[in-house]
C-alpha cells in the first residue's frame, strides 16, 4: 500500500462545495487523492454514475494529483485495489460521528493495514449536505452558493423537467 495515497469514498449525489473543500485539503496532504464515487444503487442516487463523475470532475479541475472514479464493491477492498492507505471521512457535526466511528472500526477490523483519517470541512461548508442542497433545489431554492455551477444548472433543468411533467 501507498502510505501517500488516501482515498474519498461516497456517493456525492451530487458533489457539493464541502465535499470539494476537503478534496482540496486531501491534496495538499497527500501526493495522490482518490475521490471514489460508489455506484451503490441501494442509496437510490438521484444522478446517474456518470453525471456524478462528470460533476466531481468539473467541482475539482484537472489537478495532478486527484483521480476521479467510480467503485461498486468494498471499500476496503478497492482501497486495497487500488493501493491506498487511508480512508478520508469528512466529519460536519457530531451527528456524523457515531455512524463514522463504526464504519471505521469494521473498515479496520476488515483491514486492519488501513487508517481512516477525518476531516471537517471548512466552517462555511459545516451544515452543507447532499440531500439538503437536493431538497432545497427541488422546491426552487438557490443553491448557487453550495455547489459547483455544472451542479447548479444540472439540478435547475431537473427542477424545469419535473416541472413540466407535473403540469401536463
Amino acid at each position: 500500500m501507498n502510505s501517500n495515497t488516501v482515498i474519498y469514498p461516497g456517493t456525492f449525489d451530487p458533489i457539493t462545495n464541502g465535499h470539494t473543500d476537503l478534496i482540496s485539503r486531501a491534496s495538499r496532504l497527500f501526493n495522490h487523492v482518490i475521490v471514489a464515487i460508489a455506484e451503490n444503487p441501494s442509496k437510490d442516487p438521484k444522478f446517474t454514475t456518470a453525471e456524478r463523475m462528470a460533476f466531481a470532475s468539473a467541482a475539482v479541475g484537472k489537478k495532478e494529483n486527484i483521480e476521479i472514479c467510480s467503485f461498486n464493491k468494498l471499500l476496503v477492498d478497492f482501497a486495497q485495489e487500488k493501493q491506498a492507505s487511508v480512508i478520508l471521512r469528512g466529519l460536519r457535526a457530531i451527528s456524523d460521528f457515531e455512524f463514522e466511528f463504526q464504519l471505521a472500526g469494521m473498515n479496520r477490523h476488515l483491514a486492519p493495514d488501513l487508517e481512516t483519517l477525518f476531516l471537517m470541512p471548512a466552517e462555511q461548508y459545516a451544515y452543507i449536505s447532499s440531500s439538503l442542497v437536493r431538497e432545497i433545489a427541488a422546491y426552487g431554492g438557490d443553491v448557487s452558493k453550495f455547489v459547483h455551477d455544472s451542479v447548479n444548472h444540472a439540478l435547475a433543468l431537473r427542477r424545469q423537467h419535473h416541472n413540466k411533467k407535473g403540469t401536463k
